[in-house]
């Protein structure tokens, strides 16, 4: 009886602080790599598609703006964008868009399908969103994260240049610079430094970056492409990461790498321990096409879609790890970790 007693009381204890945890997420410790994490938030969270919370999101982006978190990604490619928010980075909402749960309609802009992959940013008080769209960059403003998007003047950055994936990164002195893939080589990443209104690059700054150069990055599973795509950058102790994506997307293969360099137009250097994010081969695969931003709590978040399983890739889940630097004081710049994929990722209800 005595052992019964305790046996339920360990039941109860569980339940009582699985109810409690961090952003409603069960506070057991996540299981990363096989490897115990005890840190503070470290619970990877996972977004189940069949509950209908966050349907088809891929290429993910999240805005934290007035205490509430906005979701945008690719999803409805021949209508627009849509988006999502959330309080808690746990329980998010159905689409909740101006335009029927869209953010971006293709009614308001050039284009009318493959919107893919959006970055929204609040700029002079005004959202901007930066997005593809029949394979070319375009940029949209919106008094509010949830629009309408719209263009005054509908038209792409580059009319006959087909690219796609686009981000922008503000220096320090306020300089900006876009970041993006072209089909040169299969695909590659370029870059250049922006007029300071977004009416367009500074074609004289005009850069490639890289494209697909290391093993990692040479797809072994079907699709077989050659593609780095999805670059963010990141500054750290005056360094500039470029992250990317690299193998196909339907790859199970694709993954995460940087590369640094002292410039954000380069040259850059891709840094040995490639990939930084990568799927375990057993229950999470195709991890890729990121973003990153930083939580209330002030802890750097890395957002991503993985495949809905090992045999199928539609609809791409989306997933959060935490992420951040780490020296191991042997490296002249610091490493750049990312703490998962959770080898069992909990589903959010």
């Amino acid at each position: 009886m005595n052992n019964l007693i305790k046996y339920l009381t360990c039941i109860f204890i569980f339940l009582l602080t699985a109810r409690c945890g961090n952003h409603g997420v069960s506070a057991e410790p996540a299981v990363y790599n096989n490897q115990v994490s005890m840190k503070d938030d470290s619970r990877q969270l996972y977004f189940d598609n069949s509950k209908g919370l966050v349907p088809d999101c891929a290429d993910p982006y999240i805005l934290f703006h007035n205490d509430t978190y906005y979701l945008y990604g690719t999803g409805g490619a021949n209508r627009g964008i849509r988006v999502y928010q959330s309080d808690n980075l746990a329980e998010w909402s159905k689409a909740v868009g101006a335009t029927g749960g869209f953010a971006l309609d293709s009614s308001n802009v050039w284009g009318n399908k493959g919107f893919w992959a959006p970055e929204v940013y609040f700029l002079d008080g005004k959202f901007v969103m930066f997005y593809t769209v029949e394979s070319r960059i375009a940029i949209a403003e919106s008094d509010s994260p949830l629009g309408p998007f719209i263009q005054k003047e509908k038209k792409p950055l580059h009319p006959a240049t087909p690219e796609i994936d686009p981000h922008l990164f503000i220096d320090e002195d306020g300089r900006k610079y876009l970041f993006f893939v072209r089909f040169t080589g299969g695909n590659e990443i370029w870059a250049a430094e922006m007029k300071d209104d977004l009416s367009g690059i500074k074609e004289e700054t005009l850069v490639k970056c890289f494209g697909v150069t290391e093993d990692w990055e040479k797809t072994k599973s079907e699709p077989v492409a050659r593609v780095a795509e999805g670059p963010f950058m990141l500054k750290h102790n005056g360094m500039y990461y470029l992250f990317y994506s690299a193998n196909h997307y339907q790859s199970k293969d694709y993954a995460v790498g940087y590369a640094l360099s002292k410039s954000p137009l380069g040259p850059f250097q891709k840094h040995k321990g490639n990939p930084v994010l990568v799927g375990d081969g057993k229950n999470i695969f195709g991890t890729g096409h990121h973003s990153f931003f930083k939580a209330a709590s002030g802890q750097m978040y890395i957002v991503y879609h993985s495949h809905k399983s090992g045999e199928s890739v539609q609809p791409r889940t989306t997933c959060l790890d935490r992420c951040g630097f780490e020296s191991d004081g042997k490296d002249k710049s610091d490493k750049f970790v990312v703490y998962g994929p959770t080898t069992t990722p909990q589903i959010v209800k």
